[in-house]
């Protein structure tokens, strides 16, 4: 499996909810290929079906038809593998549980500890380690996030999916996660070891910052209206949000869903 060019395989993926009043066609015919190593954002307004295809990929939902691959095999088997790795937009930190009781949560679930990154040096990575002995109502919103991102990272999962990560912060707060998230994604990185990211916002900033590449999806069922690779140099600071290339590509983009909207 290893040896799969593409990390992550979507074919003809769509999805119908039957469990409301109505049946409510989410996805339509979404096909996509995903590299190892790529950093690749998902953008759409609310209601295109962003976090649903996150779910999907995860293995936390069954598509009602087409397919998903992850290194040519179904999401269950990543999932066996501990090669998924999930952070949701709410931390959902167990209250009773330190920082570094929580980081550590998922190596106990799985016994994953001979493949596992201890909790301290993922402490040590997100910026952490002098809060280890704190619990989450001790923590700011930022922090939190990065106890997720960490948590997540536990188990060493080939492919970190992020639904919204940044989307209750603040705006100062999340302009400076941005930016520690490239941080953390980038010492991560090992020779054709860096993790695969696939990245749900609905901020076109925050997008092009973090992305190789980004793929936009629009309307009700949601479909790929759009598939931009983002050539700007790594690593990124924020005077690049000035830069003239990146309000390019945030033109580019926004007439990308205003048209796709009209």
């Amino acid at each position: 499996m290893a040896n799969e060019t593409q990390h992550v395989r979507l074919r003809g993926l769509s999805h119908v909810f039957t469990d409301g009043r109505e049946p409510l066609h989410v996805l339509d015919d979404v096909s996509m290929d995903v590299p190892h190593g790529q950093f690749t954002s998902i953008i759409g307004p609310s209601g295109c079906g962003k976090s649903t295809l996150l779910r999907i990929v995860g293995g936390l939902l069954a598509p009602s038809a087409g397919s998903v691959r992850i290194d040519g095999a179904p999401p269950r088997d990543a999932q066996r593998r501990h090669d998924i790795g999930i952070v949701f937009q709410e931390p959902a930190l167990l209250p009773w549980r330190t920082v570094a009781g929580n980081v550590r949560l998922p190596l106990e679930i799985d016994g994953a500890r001979r493949r596992g990154t201890e909790a301290e040096s993922l402490l040590n990575l997100v910026g952490l380690s002098e809060f280890r002995d704190y619990y989450p109502h001790q923590l700011s919103g930022g922090m939190a996030q990065r106890v997720a991102i960490a948590r997540a990272l536990a188990v060493d999962p080939t492919l970190l999916l992020m639904d919204e990560p940044f989307g209750a912060l603040d705006e100062i707060t999340r302009t400076a996660m941005r930016y520690e998230l490239l941080r953390i994604w980038a010492s991560q990185a090992k020779a054709a070891a860096r993790k695969t990211v696939l990245f749900v916002t609905h901020s076109i900033t925050e997008a092009i910052v973090m992305s190789d590449r980004i793929i936009v999806i629009n309307g009700r069922p949601g479909r790929v209206v759009a598939d931009t690779a983002v050539e700007l140099p790594r690593p990124r600071t924020q005077e690049i949000e000035r830069s003239a290339p990146f309000l390019d590509y945030a033109d580019h983009l926004r007439g990308l869903l205003d048209g796709a909207a009209a």
